[in-house]
């Protein structure tokens, strides 16, 4: 049983060389020797919708398509950037979508997965955009304009992610460790598994008088960041090799 976990993947048109190596990752994925892959979100740096794919997101599409063709299952969680992935895209790629969090069996331990953004409770207006876009109204409104609109749109609000982001601590935009435990004890896990901050670590502390551990991924901008977990335990790569 080998089980691969990745996020962050941010593919864009920006950074062609990312979806390169994101194809080549997947390319060199046999479902003979891996279980099943998870992408705990932004996988896109960008998703406006389902109607709205751009040419830099083709190629990926396809890997993806003929990776799950193989009949390898691949399953996507939703991240802050994309997270109006749906139906369509699934349909496309033969992916299953994920809720944010949710628990697998990972080799015989109840593990939390999540795409990690839930738990950065100390930012607080990031917490608040986050409340907006994800309701169904807006959502719905969102939807409704054109292609051209929502690109637009979508730019906007990440040049005023990227101007909050440098008046913003890294303290304030990492998770909150009381954020942290209060999942990860409302799910009765002692392990969780998240991306977003693009801190690679793992992270080991005490739970309720119990050893509990956080295991961060990295993104995929300097490097393919990677988490193998089989029957030796798990470990963090910066590729698969």
């Amino acid at each position: 049983m080998t089980i691969l976990f990745i996020s962050d993947i941010h593919l864009g048109s920006e950074h062609p060389e990312i979806s390169e190596r994101f194809t080549s990752f997947l390319a060199t994925i046999s479902p003979d020797e891996v279980t099943a892959l998870y992408i705990l979100g932004d996988l896109f740096e960008a998703w406006i919708g389902d109607d709205g794919a751009q040419p830099e997101h083709v190629a990926a599409i396809a890997a993806l398509r003929a990776l799950t063709a193989k009949g390898l299952p691949v399953s996507v969680m939703h991240g802050n950037r994309d997270f109006l992935l749906g139906a369509q895209f699934a349909a496309e790629t033969g992916c299953q979508l994920l809720a944010d969090p949710v628990v697998i069996d990972l080799g015989g331990r109840p593990t939390l997965l999540s795409h990690g953004d839930l738990l950065c409770t100390d930012d607080v207006d990031y917490q608040s955009f986050r409340q907006m876009v994800r309701a169904p109204q807006w959502q719905q409104q969102f939807l409704a304009a054109t292609v051209e609109q929502r690109l637009a749109i979508a730019r906007q609000y990440r040049g005023e992610s990227q101007s909050r982001g440098k008046q913003k601590s890294m303290a304030i935009m990492d998770v909150n460790q009381t954020a942290v435990e209060q999942m990860m004890r409302e799910h009765g896990v002692d392990r969780l598994i998240h991306g977003h901050t693009h801190r690679p670590a793992v992270h080991e502390f005490q739970l309720d008088g119990q050893a509990a551990e956080r295991i961060v991924l990295g993104d995929w901008y300097q490097q393919d960041s990677v988490l193998i977990c089989d029957a030796d335990g798990c470990r963090l790569r910066a590729t698969l090799n």
